[in-house]
């Protein structure tokens, strides 16, 4: 039986199972507002309750990729932190903000951890994305026709083509794009919202999608390129400017050619840590649970550096005094 490669003692050990505390205090806060309308004051709530866990970590971090431009909390270049190890933050604690509004599934909490100066800084605009497993690394291209590249998904897979399902973000943008899919054969999984999640159960076994594709933000290309990074999958994004103003805010930040296909090794270069808490329930991450003094949350940290993909089930307990029993998964 192989055993796992041995970590490396000559360095600091590794952090990244600490930045579970910044997903589950956001997933935590953000869970509150589950269907009820309000996904600015859920985004805020999640955002406060991650700004808090990471004011109270032992590092040196700097927002690369964080709120929306104007926003009071966790903006890009906000450096945080008790001070430490240097971190690259990508962060964004609500995932779906407009799914947990309404209800719905597949919200997460999200951070990205890589060595300072490592992360890009992109401009906040629409980038043309597609992801996949390990299994289809390397033999799918955003250059090439959808119906190609599902095609080429049936083979890594050894199925048929209507076996294999496309997920796409359910927005008037991808009216041509659906229908491209759909003259392929494959399957479509249309979603409200959750952009990475897409991407990162396109890369999980078990989910039965096999695909995620489409155009969305800059911020959840990085997010997404970070997990795929340690799932081992592959993730294509192309810059998707929409008015001259964008191409010229590119060249700003050092994109010359806005037609350039970015991979996962621009995206994220070097080693990273990510976690995902989920907030409501989905395929990959169950949604956080309210008991009677209690919560639970389902979490996965994922770290290149370790080499490891771990789920962690987590019971908080709302105060010392405890009147209620922990539970085993199913109780």
């Amino acid at each position: 039986m192989t055993e796992p490669a041995p970590e490396d003692t000559t360095r600091a050990p590794c952090q990244c199972e600490t930045f579970a505390r910044v997903t589950e205090r956001a997933a935590l806060a953000g869970a509150r507002w589950l269907g009820r309308a309000d996904k600015e004051a859920a985004e805020e709530a999640a955002f406060s309750g991650a700004r808090i866990a990471l004011e109270r970590m032992p590092i040196s971090g700097q927002v690369v990729i964080g709120g929306h431009e104007g926003a009071e909390q966790l903006g890009a270049g906000a450096m945080i932190g008790l001070g430490g190890a240097e971190y690259d933050l990508a962060l964004d604690p609500l995932e779906g903000r407009a799914v947990v509004a309404r209800g719905g599934t597949n919200a997460i909490s999200m951070i990205a951890a890589a060595p300072r100066g490592s992360l890009p800084s992109l401009p906040d605009m629409y980038m043309r994305k597609m992801a996949v497993g390990p299994r289809v690394r390397g033999m799918v291209s955003l250059d090439r026709p959808v119906g190609d590249n599902v095609r080429a998904i049936a083979d890594a897979f050894g199925r048929m083509v209507n076996d294999v399902t496309a997920i796409v973000l359910d927005r008037p943008r991808h009216h041509d794009l659906i229908e491209e899919i759909r003259a392929s054969g494959a399957r479509i999984k249309l979603i409200q919202d959750g952009d990475v999640t897409a991407s990162i159960s396109a890369s999980v076994r078990g989910t039965n999608d096999h695909l995620a594709i489409g155009i969305g933000g800059t911020r959840q290309a990085v997010l997404a390129a970070a997990a795929l990074r340690c799932l081992g999958g592959e993730l294509q994004a192309q810059l998707w400017p929409t008015r001259r103003a964008e191409i010229e805010q590119a060249q700003e930040h050092g994109i010359d050619d806005v037609d350039r296909i970015f991979t996962i090794d621009d995206l994220v270069p070097q080693e990273v840590i990510v976690v995902a808490t989920g907030v409501s329930n989905g395929d990959l991450l169950r949604g956080v649970r309210f008991l009677g003094d209690s919560a639970r949350t389902h979490s996965v940290v994922m770290c290149t550096r370790c080499n490891w993909v771990r789920f962690i089930d987590g019971i908080h307990f709302f105060a010392r005094e405890r009147r209620e029993e922990v539970r085993l998964l199913g109780y």
